[in-house]
């Protein structure tokens, strides 16, 4: 008689029914995904795995699992550190990604940003990595040179391709598969320095509070999910926009006040040499500055999790450091 194949025993867990099926254990979840990460399962299993997550949407504890399996497989050298992970695996498409310069800025100003992203999975969308070569920054290829970076410019960026190379091809099934897998939630979560601080966003509102969840699970202290612009950790400046804590371990959520009274006029085209001309003071974009001072002004709130949550002081703190940015660095 022919044997059941190991990997089944999940497929059956998840698509037994609206009665039978149910979600996985966290340690059912790590020992599948990790079936998945060591090519131990065939692509059928794969497909079907993944959209019946999909449907029935993944569950913290799941999510948890994955990562474990991916943090057991793919561990960065210690001592490499960072003060913040931010993950970007969205891409941008009614605006530009602002958000990369308050990284940047942070970076800048002594707080260490290591950023992780994918790239073209979804047609008509830019992505932070292809912003990098505008400023003089290319992506890492190792961990060496991850460190290098951290200890050179405060700043860091690695594709999942790198990162983990085999959530990197699940993440191109995109356009195979008709829909996102829960890999681009997985990937979100994934922290792979242990930052104190981690910052990710969402587009659907459901799964704003599966991330905060599954960030809680996996230890963080202190977090933000952001359903921000294109799902992006990008804080709308003419809009109010929805915000889920981690504060000192405690969960909360928010709305983050809009910066403007009423809706900007969007731009007719996107010009990425846009964000570098903001940078160095050459032109005025009330959006985009206004995206940058929101977002920076949200992240300030992670830095310092034990002072009151002033949104009006953490917005005037903001723009002190925009104000003072080095404009000649880029």
């Amino acid at each position: 008689m022919a044997q059941e194949h190991p990997f089944a025993q999940y497929v059956r867990i998840l698509g037994k029914g609206k009665k039978g099926s149910r979600s996985l254990t966290r340690d059912e979840a790590r020992d599948a995904m990790g079936m998945i990460l060591d090519q131990q399962i065939r692509p059928e299993q794969l497909g079907a795995f993944l959209m019946l997550l999909r449907v029935k949407e993944e569950a913290p504890e799941e999510l948890a699992g994955f990562a474990d399996a991916v943090r057991a497989r793919y561990q960065p050298p210690k001592g490499i550190g960072a003060a913040i992970d931010w993950a970007t695996y969205a891409g941008k498409k009614r605006h530009l990604p602002w958000f990369m310069l308050a990284a940047l800025l942070l970076a800048e100003q002594g707080a260490p940003v290591f950023m992780h992203g994918a790239r073209g999975h979804t047609a008509g969308r830019l992505y932070s990595e292809d912003m990098l070569s505008m400023f003089g920054i290319e992506p890492c290829l190792d961990w060496a040179s991850v460190d290098a970076a951290l200890q050179d410019r405060g700043f860091a960026f690695m594709s999942i391709d790198q990162l983990c190379p085999p959530l990197g091809e699940i993440i191109q099934l995109r356009n195979i598969l008709g829909l996102r897998s829960p890999v681009h939630t997985l990937c979100r979560m994934l922290n792979p320095l242990d930052a104190e601080v981690t910052i990710d966003g969402v587009f659907h509102p459901p799964y704003a509070p599966m991330h905060q969840q599954t960030a809680l699970l996996l230890g963080t202290h202190q977090a933000v999910t952001v359903r921000g612009d294109g799902g992006e950790a990008e804080v709308k400046p003419d809009s109010d926009c929805e915000l889920h804590w981690i504060l000192n371990g405690e969960l909360s959520t928010g709305v983050w006040p809009r910066l403007y009274p009423q809706r900007l006029v969007k731009d007719e085209q996107l010009d990425p040499q846009d964000l570098l001309r903001l940078w160095r003071g050459e032109i005025e974009h009330p959006y985009g500055e206004g995206a940058v001072i929101s977002t920076l002004a949200m992240v300030l709130r992670l830095l310092a999790p034990d002072q009151p949550a002033d949104t009006d002081r953490l917005i005037e703190q903001a723009r002190e450091r925009w104000a003072r940015r080095d404009r000649c660095r880029f």
